[in-house]
């Protein structure tokens, strides 16, 4: 069976890094690799608000919102476990978001997006699981604003991506700056 291709995906309108397989037995590995939690993922995320403590670990089994089939959500009964260590790199917009790396312990659909959200600080932007922009952009400063007006995707990056080598053994490491678009956001909430 040949499996090359994509070994992993991306929440839609997330940018950044994904891992693409040459040959069959490339995909069985770094897939064995995903299952088994031993790659290093860090997503770069700007979040509203400012989580507490201002590094931590979210711990909650994320499965389907029972209202929502549509939605993921922390839930009680059923679901995977999941865990998103975290830890605010910088505070912008006068303190209404906060740019934050998230590393994966597990890999949950929509993990970091559902865990902050619970925690009470979504993603900007984030369509699904974000509050309701005009409500919290009312007070952002001027720049940040006139930025966000025109944002139409999750503020969030798959940043670094860390994996053993298939053939070689070897420890990989790769990293991708966000792009242009998040760049500019960013930098309206330094201003």
């Amino acid at each position: 069976m040949q499996r090359p291709g994509i070994v992993h995906r991306l929440d839609k309108d997330t940018s950044g890094l994904l891992v693409a397989a040459k040959n069959d037995s490339t995909h069985i590995a770094l897939s064995h690799q995903f299952e088994q939690h031993t790659l290093d993922r860090v997503y770069i995320a700007l979040v509203w608000g400012s989580p507490r403590p201002r590094e931590g670990v979210l711990v909650g089994n994320i499965g389907r919102n029972p209202r929502n089939r549509k939605k993921m959500a922390v839930v009680e009964r059923g679901g995977r476990s999941a865990k998103t260590h975290y830890h605010i790199c910088e505070q912008l917009a006068d303190g209404h978001w906060s740019l934050i790396k998230c590393r994966l312990q597990t890999g949950r659909t929509h993990q970091i997006r559902v865990h902050l959200s619970t925690k009470g600080h979504p993603v900007v932007g984030d369509p699904l699981y974000g509050k309701r922009r005009d409500k919290l952009s009312k007070n952002l400063p001027t720049t940040a604003a006139n930025v966000l007006k025109n944002w139409n995707r999750q503020a969030l990056h798959a940043y670094s991506l860390g994996f053993t080598h298939p053939t070689r053994n070897d420890r990989v490491l790769l990293e991708c700056d966000p792009p242009i678009d998040m760049l500019k956001l960013l930098e309206s909430g330094r201003s």
